[in-house]
């Protein structure tokens, strides 16, 4: 009886939640933020909208340096382009947690002097950080907002403005990712040098230990999945030092690559400057090509070595 009770007296109350939760969950099932062009979409997303939703493959995985390095549609590797904007290690470790992709060897992994980096800021979007009990409109609110927005202002220029046209128009959000043309100037370069040195100089191992105790779960999620793992060292702009924390890192994971066997590919300081847009990205059209060809060739001879 008090149950009952307790029912009528908040009635109206527990309907209302319910009502949230029925809306959240179909509103979670239609997923607007992968598809909806209405929605601002992240460097996950678009890597699976570019490959016809395909969730499975062999993936050059890293940050936006492998996404301004590897041009996909010019390798014979067959490899999925999978650079993530900010892209860390303890990233792919929760891809794969998170079953969000299904990897097929080999598996490359690009690490520039950004990626093992615990603090740098990432992007709050990507699927691996919604906690299962947060409300998807929550979690999104921003992004709700702005396209909520747009709408309301769409639907003001067809109901009261009377321009049927415009009732449901919307810009539809970038779905492409961010490449690097041209080269930035040597003041420029100064400046984001400076910044660098400012915001991470100072690191040291105690500040990538969480992307170091991830490095060291993925070797040996590849070696219980017999999922083949190959490693790049990404291109920096050698015309600037490199960050000091640099060679303790590069010391600390290859050890442990060297540890489970994995193939490393150390190309950190051979490019010449005049192949780069700025101090981690390649230039598309003179750095990329020649990023793309040495990174087959390494992979073909891994390939013909193995025989």
């Amino acid at each position: 009886m008090k149950l009952i009770s307790f029912f009528r007296k908040n009635s109206f109350v527990l309907l209302l939640l319910a009502a949230f939760v029925l809306s959240d969950l179909l509103i979670t099932a239609w997923d607007p933020m992968v598809t909806s062009r209405r929605f601002y979409k992240n460097d996950f997303t678009k890597t699976l909208y570019h490959h016809q939703w395909q969730d499975s493959g062999s993936v050059f995985y890293g940050n936006s340096s492998v996404t301004g390095a590897f041009v996909e549609k010019d390798s014979k590797s067959g490899l999925v382009e999978m650079g993530l904007s900010y892209g860390k290690l303890t990233d792919l470790k929760a891809i794969l947690e998170q079953r969000l992709y299904h990897f097929e060897g080999p598996l490359v992994i690009g690490i520039d002097v950004h990626t093992m980096l615990d603090s740098l800021e990432t992007d709050p979007t990507y699927q691996w950080f919604k906690p299962w009990y947060q409300p998807y409109v929550y979690t999104y609110r921003d992004y709700f907002r702005d396209s909520g927005t747009e709408l309301a202002r769409q639907l003001y220029k067809g109901a009261v403005e009377l321009n049927r046209t415009q009732l449901l128009a919307y810009e539809p959000r970038w779905i492409d990712k961010e490449l690097y043309f041209g080269h930035k100037t040597d003041a420029e370069l100064k400046t984001k040098w400076n910044d660098y040195e400012q915001r991470f100089g100072w690191m040291n191992q105690r500040d990538y230990k969480d992307n170091l105790q991830a490095l060291e779960w993925i070797l040996q999620y590849a070696k219980d999945n017999q999922l083949p793992l190959r490693v790049v060292w990404m291109p920096w702009n050698k015309g600037y030092a490199l960050p000091k924390y640099m060679p303790g890192l590069q010391e600390d994971v290859n050890r442990r690559l060297t540890a489970y066997q994995v193939p490393v590919l150390d190309l950190l300081q051979k490019y010449d400057p005049k192949y780069f847009h700025d101090l981690v990205h390649l230039s598309r059209r003179e750095g990329a090509p020649v990023f793309t060809k040495e990174v087959d060739a390494w992979l073909l001879s891994l390939v013909k070595s193995s025989k």
